[in-house]
């Protein structure tokens, strides 16, 4: 019997995202989240599971559970009989995706400030370790791999799962847009502001690490906007 997934749109704001508990399918999850940043699947690209199954060399149950989370995160539309479509990138999302993210992170950023402990600590210092020397080798995809660390280590840090699960899909929506339009000419700047907002965290500054917070998201609202200009 095929499965028949949520529409996406109305799985997002009336039930809860699947689980993934179990590491194969967490691992699906995350080749399939990665591909979709960067690129290697396409906007608009139509698939199937059986393609994706391939892909990745898993198996069709962590696939397909990955698959439903991605759609419930507005990543992926699965279509009945028709497919599995990839999401277009249109610049003026990019800046919906900042402004709704703009709220939730300064409060991580706050909280996380104020509930660090040393394991979260050692966490944030790591990520903006990778940060550093993913400009050094001018490596966008390690960069990247370096931001999503971050955005976990921020979560678990702020002592709020319920911020931390909201803020989790517009933060990977972010980064697809982000390495679409931006990853060319943005690594250092980025990375700068990233460091900061650390750096305010570790010193259990919470204005400061809300004012790195907002300062971060006003960077990609500049950003998404020269998107739409051009």
């Amino acid at each position: 019997m095929p499965l028949v997934y949520q529409n996406p749109d109305i799985a997002m704001a009336s039930f809860p995202a699947p689980p993934l508990e179990a590491s194969v399918t967490l691992r699906a999850y995350r080749m399939l989240e990665q591909m979709l940043v960067t690129l290697v699947l396409e906007p608009g690209e139509v698939t199937t599971e059986g393609a994706l199954i391939d892909r990745l060399g898993l198996g069709r149950t962590p696939v397909r559970e990955a698959v439903q989370r991605l759609a419930w995160e507005g990543l992926l539309t699965v279509r009945p009989r028709a497919g599995i479509e990839v999401a277009a990138l249109n610049a003026a999302d990019w800046l919906r995706v900042v402004d709704a993210r703009r709220g939730v992170e300064t409060l991580i950023a706050r909280s996380a400030a104020r509930h660090l402990s040393p394991r979260d600590a050692t966490a944030l210092q790591t990520a903006a370790l990778a940060m550093h020397d993913a400009v050094l080798a001018s490596d966008v995809n390690a960069f990247l791999d370096a931001d999503k660390e971050l955005d976990e280590a921020l979560g678990r840090a702020s002592d709020n799962s319920f911020a931390a699960r909201l803020v989790l899909p517009l933060q990977t929506h972010s980064r697809r847009f982000w390495y679409r339009y931006q990853s060319n000419t943005g690594l250092a700047e980025a990375a700068e502001q990233h460091v900061a907002l650390i750096g305010k965290i570790l010193d259990r500054d919470e204005v400061g690490a809300e004012i790195e917070a907002d300062r971060l998201m006003g960077l990609l609202r500049r950003h998404a906007l020269a998107a739409i200009a051009r």
